[in-house]
């Protein structure tokens, strides 16, 4: 078992601060209003909860190395949903529209800017350890970027289409506002992509 990396617990706290702030405009845009105590308290606790689930992480890391990894892409990819969530949300709040087709545009841009910031926080922190690609050169590294993309595109497909289908095709139950389906759809598809874009990070594109 290798030694606790407190650079890791502080990325982690980092984390939880950026995703505490990116959280608060989607949950106005919702309609959860929350006030300045209880925005700071929001905040602290995803600085507390990103660090403990990292440390429950190392503590079973004894048994499944991998956890280790699949934590840190995990909160990673918590990052990453608040950044496709609030993306998505200020472009349904500037336009007013949280339906149709341009809701599929919304989301597969607020998906493409998560994507991008996924690549450098999994390459350069969840990925980093045991050598790889990194190393390899410009050529590599652009062979890398375009596993990378192609991983992602399958699951962009995966993503966009389980959110439009629930928000378009299943539509918005009586009683429920527009925005709050639409953010419902954006978070059933971050679950259904979680699996393939971790085991397709890990064993097509870094490789470690």
């Amino acid at each position: 078992m290798s030694p606790l990396d407190r650079n890791d617990i502080k990325i982690s706290v980092l984390v939880g601060f950026i995703a505490g702030l990116l959280i608060i405009p989607t949950l106005h845009n919702i309609g959860v209003n929350l006030n300045f105590q209880k925005s700071v308290l929001a905040i602290a606790g995803l600085m507390i909860f990103t660090p403990t689930g990292y440390l429950i992480a190392y503590w079973l890391s004894r048994w499944w190395p991998v956890m280790i990894q699949f934590v840190k892409f995990g909160i990673t990819g918590g990052l990453n949903s608040m950044i496709d969530f609030g993306v998505l949300n200020l472009l349904i709040y500037i336009f007013g529209i949280a339906g149709g087709i341009w809701y599929s545009v919304f989301k597969s841009i607020s998906f493409a800017v998560a994507v991008t910031n996924s690549y450098f926080w999994n390459k350069y922190w969840v990925f980093s350890a045991g050598g790889g690609s990194s190393s390899g050169g410009k050529g590599q590294a652009i062979g890398e970027f375009i596993k990378f993309f192609l991983v992602n595109l399958v699951g962009f497909s995966i993503n966009v289409g389980a959110a439009s289908f629930i928000v378009n095709v299943i539509g918005t139950p009586a009683g429920i506002s527009g925005p709050l389906w639409a953010n419902i759809g954006a978070a059933s598809s971050v679950f259904i992509t979680l699996f393939w874009n971790f085991f397709g990070s890990k064993f097509i594109v870094f490789k470690r």
